[in-house]
C-alpha cells in the first residue's frame, strides 16, 4: 500500500503520510518533540503589564520597565523587554526633531563666529578676525 492510498483513506496528503512514516522509522514515536530553546521568562500576565504601561505612558524607558518587573519578582534584561514589545507590534523610534532648529532649504544661515566666520559682502572678502586687516 502506497502513501497516496493511505492518505486517501485518512484524508491527508501523501507528503504528510510520508513524513509521519519517516518519523516513526527514526524515533519509534509520532508525537511532537518539545521545541529547542529556553523557556520564556516573561509570563503572559507580565507581558500584558508591560503593554499596559507602555500604552498609558508612551515615554517610559526600558530601564523603568525592567525595574517594575524586578519589583514584581522577575529579573529580565532590557533586550528581553525590546523583544516582548516587538512581538506585540511596538518598536522603538528616535525622538522627533525640534522643528524650530531644522534648517529649511529656503532659509539662509549666517554665522558671525565659528567655522563659517568669513563672509563675502559686496564682492570683497572680509574677515571677522580683528587682527587681520580687510582685503581691498
Amino acid at each position: 500500500m502506497g502513501y497516496r492510498t493511505i492518505g486517501k483513506q485518512l484524508g491527508e496528503k501523501a507528503t504528510t503520510v510520508g513524513a509521519i512514516i519517516r518519523k516513526w522509522k527514526k524515533f519509534k514515536m509520532t508525537v511532537n518533540h518539545p521545541r529547542s530553546g529556553a523557556p520564556c521568562k516573561i509570563s503572559p500576565c507580565g507581558a500584558s503589564m508591560i503593554m499596559r504601561k507602555v500604552r498609558d505612558q508612551p515615554r517610559t524607558t526600558r530601564q523603568d520597565l525592567v525595574n517594575d518587573l524586578k519589583r514584581a519578582g522577575t529579573r529580565i534584561s532590557k533586550k528581553t523587554i525590546s523583544n516582548t514589545l516587538c512581538r506585540h507590534g511596538l518598536k522603538s523610534c528616535s525622538a522627533r526633531k525640534e522643528w524650530e532648529k531644522v534648517m529649511w532649504s529656503d532659509e539662509t544661515k549666517i554665522e558671525l563666529f565659528g567655522l563659517n566666520s568669513t563672509a563675502v559682502f559686496g564682492g570683497r572678502r572680509m574677515s571677522t578676525n580683528p587682527r587681520t586687516p580687510s582685503q581691498p
